[in-house]
């Protein structure tokens, strides 16, 4: 992390020099990490005259942000919790806003196209158990394959009906299916699979023997 900074710094300082060469400094208020801030500016006036304004690159400010290279601060109302427990929260933020990622990007939580009320309150409610069961299965999967990989692995898994009497795997057997089969207790990538092999591999999948 402190090398990261440091490396960061550098380029915006070099940036900041590039500036003051050119003539051409434009500070800009909202973004903290705006080369410009390495600049600073005096009032010159001489015999009293009209004061000219003179930038200069402001070393005091590149060492003052070097003081804190590879720490991380963390801002919080919670003022009565425990500092270890507001860090472990801290520490998992990175998942609640991937769960946020999955939910609008692979579940297509939004943009949300119904306008009643309820159907609203249905549609985040099914988005939101997607992601709980998710959650679940990437937890068994021991997390070595992506959201991605698993949702295309599983809308892939579809069957051929053979003149109503057995079914036929339509995808390739692969590690990802080989470890969905194993933490739910049933194989579907036989050759051939019965009617009566079917309706059993329902029953386990609705945790129903």
């Amino acid at each position: 992390m402190q090398d990261i900074k440091k490396t960061i710094r550098d380029l915006q300082v070099e940036r900041a020099k590039k500036m003051l060469q050119s003539g051409n400094i434009k500070k800009e208020r909202r973004n903290p990490n705006d080369p410009a801030r390495f600049i600073g500016k005096t009032a010159v006036t001489e015999d009293g005259e009209a004061a000219d304004i003179r930038h200069y690159l402001d070393t005091d400010k590149i060492e003052d942000e070097a003081l804190y290279d590879g720490m991380y601060a963390v801002t919080t109302d919670l003022l009565d919790d425990d500092v270890k427990d507001i860090l472990k929260v801290s520490e998992g933020r990175w998942e609640i806003e991937e769960c946020f990622r999955i939910m609008k990007t692979d579940f297509e939580a939004r943009p949300v196209f119904v306008h009643a009320d309820a159907r609203i309150r249905a549609h985040f409610l099914i988005c939101f158990l997607s992601l709980v069961i998710y959650r679940y299965l990437e937890k068994d999967l021991g997390q070595d394959f992506t959201c991605e990989m698993i949702l295309d692995k599983l809308k892939s898994m579809n069957f051929a009906n053979i003149q109503d009497q057995g079914f036929i795997p339509l995808y390739t057997r692969d590690r990802l299916t080989d470890s969905l089969h194993k933490i739910c207790g049933f194989d579907t990538d036989f050759k051939f699979i019965t009617k009566s092999q079917m309706k059993t591999i329902q029953k386990k999948s609705k945790g129903r023997e």
